[in-house]
């Protein structure tokens, strides 16, 4: 096989001719009602469609502070890999998603906005995104399938044309008003009750003026007329125009109210006569092509007034005035999205009370948990999308924390810092808090995520430290980077003009910097400290000493040969690395003698790494041993031996091997590791 035939034969895979022939699918009107009869889903109204579409992608239950949450699949992106994935916010998403159960049913919500209310950045326009694509890739399924139709006209000389309903209306809407009660009773008889059709409105002025001619000229032989009928599948697409719309606003010289509900077309009034003709007339507004799916209005309390009122009918009524014509009836989803200062001039402005009873507004909020937060940054800054630039670890967690910590408000609780609110909220335990109390902090501060610093803001700081000098001299960057860019970054923040506020969030870097000096110099310790050989023996002589003080013993030492007290001194400095008081030491020590004594009963064998709090005792214990010998504090001043060297680079490359460092930012972390411990060296002695 040629080059140009692999070519050619990759494309010939992936269109799949059969599904193409599926998905363009044309019939009769009788066809397509038996199709009804089997199927009668293909008869959904738009925001049965979307609900079905969401859950047509599965769901996942969960339990979080004692609340039973619902993880909607959808809202993964599974059509684009993630790339429109939202993190964290099931709580609002289900809401959302209990909109479009409830006017799926019919209870009312089908006759409202829906509105998406947040700060910046917070997924609104994600999230009417996805449900657009979404309904793409739904209408493209046998599932999601939906139909509508062409008349095929004959002219006087006997030649044949094709004209599509510009508003891709159900072909059951055909069926008479006078007839059509009867007739749905019919087709209902054998069907459960949540499966019955039902076909609301009218059709558009274009096919309704086509029906009657042809009923004119077949003298009101329903039958002949569905001659001129060819049902055929729809694909819904933003791109096409059809189904999907999009709105903007623009400034109100441009701006005119036929964008959403269509125009005159001044060439074909010649040939029809009059502009009132609807075959002279454009049907495609947004709100004309959105028909059968949804329109998304982009910052919609933007909009000039006039177009809010057209907004209110296409809601409450289902119904858009086009110029020169009755009200014509439409199905689709009306979702429009704002911010707090828009909505909060919409709640001031009196005369746009009927405009705020005909909404129902979702708060679309920032993430409050740290671990959320980092899936929006590792998504854009992955290691397969940055390439050739090394981020260190934690870089993208250290910008994620100060971030969600800018969204959070100060505990009210004594005792409680910000930082351990944010990592109580991400599902850490801290001792003497329960589940309990951090529903408590949850409901104290009711609008936790409604402000503070947007993803956008962070996104945009890593990308600045990403192509900046250093990095691209050092092929790296760390958090201290980054860090320095947020905060260089604040001065001229368009959103932030409160200096106050400035001034906390800057105080907010300083806690983060904190933080990571405690994870870098844990994992420093860890890294020293991981000899498992000598981890081993120093259990080992922990366990041997403590078995023989609870049992009143004497430990024989094996150099003398002679039988001693249990070493207190070596038992005592390993405890107070976790902080066991003397007073509760013969508890703690009795407790380690009953844990291996339970292991032992089922058949065990006891392991240091078993025991987490004895594992962390014993890791710090083997570092402080560790740190005079590799001599820690001698890496900031660089003078040191070939032994000593040889210790830090196993050091090096555990740091490496264990937690994600390449060779230059292993080096940068152990030296400045090492100046902390000189600084607080220097101190001590002062």
């Amino acid at each position: 096989m040629s080059k140009r035939e692999g070519v050619l034969s990759i494309v010939d895979r992936y269109l799949d001719r059969d599904r193409f022939r599926q998905q363009h699918w044309e019939g009769t009107f009788l066809e397509y009602l038996d199709m009804v009869l089997q199927n009668p889903k293909l008869v959904r109204n738009a925001f049965q469609r979307v609900y079905d579409m969401i859950l047509s992608f599965g769901t996942r239950r969960y339990t979080y502070l004692k609340h039973s949450y619902v993880h909607y699949n959808f809202f993964d992106d599974p059509f684009d890999n993630g790339a429109d994935a939202i993190y964290g916010l099931d709580g609002a998403l289900m809401r959302l998603v209990d909109f479009f159960k409830s006017a799926a049913q019919g209870y009312g919500t089908d006759r409202r906005i829906l509105l998406l209310h947040g700060p910046v950045g917070s997924s609104k326009s994600t999230i009417a995104r996805l449900l657009k694509k979404g309904l793409e890739h739904y209408s493209a399924t046998d599932e999601g399938a939906l139909y509508s139709f062409s008349w095929k006209l004959t002219d006087d000389a006997g030649n044949s044309e094709v004209f599509p309903c510009p508003m891709h209306e159900e072909p059951l809407k055909l069926i008479p008003l006078r007839a059509r009660a009867e007739i749905l009773s019919q087709i209902n008889a054998d069907l459960p009750e949540d499966q019955r059709v039902a076909i609301d409105g009218e059709l558009d002025p274009f096919c309704r003026r086509t029906f009657e001619d042809l009923l004119l000229k077949y003298e009101g032989n329903w039958r002949k007329v569905l001659d001129h009928v060819v049902v055929r599948r729809v694909m819904l697409s933003e791109k096409d125009r059809v189904g999907i719309g999009t709105f903007q606003p623009k400034d109100e010289k441009n701006q005119d109210s036929t964008e959403l509900t269509g125009d005159i077309n001044y060439r074909k009034i010649a040939l029809y006569g009059s502009d009132s003709d609807p075959r002279a007339f454009n049907f495609d507004g947004e709100l004309n092509i959105a028909n059968r799916g949804i329109c998304e209005f982009i910052e919609v309390l933007k909009l000039d007034v006039a177009f809010l009122y057209d907004l209110l009918g296409a809601s409450q009524e289902h119904t858009i005035k086009p110029k020169k014509f009755a009200q014509t009836d439409i199905d689709e989803v009306i979702l429009g999205h704002t911010n707090e200062p828009e909505y909060k001039k919409l709640q001031s402005n009196e005369l746009m009370e009927a405009f705020r009873d005909r909404t129902i507004k979702i708060d679309v909020p920032y993430n409050t948990r740290l671990s959320d937060e980092i899936k929006i940054y590792e998504k854009d800054f992955s290691k397969e999308r940055v390439r050739g630039i090394h981020l260190a670890p934690h870089t993208v967690e250290m910008a994620a924390m100060w971030a969600v910590l800018t969204r959070l408000q100060e505990p009210k609780k004594a005792g409680l810092s910000l930082v351990q609110k944010l990592k109580l909220y991400d599902g850490r335990s801290i001792p003497g808090f329960t589940e309990d109390s951090v529903k408590e902090l949850r409901e104290e501060a009711p609008r936790e995520g409604m402000q503070g610093i947007s993803p956008r803001y962070i996104q945009d700081k890593i990308s600045n430290s990403l192509v900046s000098e250093q990095a691209q001299q050092d092929r790296m960057i760390n958090p201290f980077m980054v860090m320095n860019e947020l905060e260089n970054g604040l001065s001229h923040h368009s959103l932030i003009t409160d200096e106050e506020q400035k001034k906390r969030y800057k105080e907010l870097l300083s806690v983060v910097r904190e933080e990571y000096e405690d994870i870098l110099k844990g994992e420093v310790q860890r890294a020293i400290s991981a000899d498992e050989d000598a981890i081993t023996r120093l259990c080992a002589n922990y366990i041997e000493n403590v078995r023989a003080y609870t049992q009143r013993e004497k430990v024989r030492n094996k150099f003398t040969g002679r039988e001693e007290a249990p070493d207190e001194r070596l038992m005592r400095s390993i405890e107070e690395k976790i902080d066991i008081p003397d007073s509760r030491k013969d508890d703690f020590r009795q407790e380690i003698m009953n844990y291996i004594g339970a292991l032992a009963l089922d058949g065990k064998k006891f392991e240091y790494h078993t025991n987490a709090r004895l594992h962390k005792a014993l890791e710090l214990k083997l570092f402080e041993d560790s740190r005079d010998t590799i001599k820690l504090k001698n890496v900031v001043s660089g003078v040191v031996d070939d032994e000593t060297q040889a210790k830090i680079d196993v050091v090096k490359q555990r740091l490496i091997k264990f937690f994600g460092y390449n060779e230059a930012s292993a080096t940068d972390v152990l030296n400045y590791v090492a100046s902390i411990f000189a600084r607080g060296d220097t101190k001590e002695r002062e």
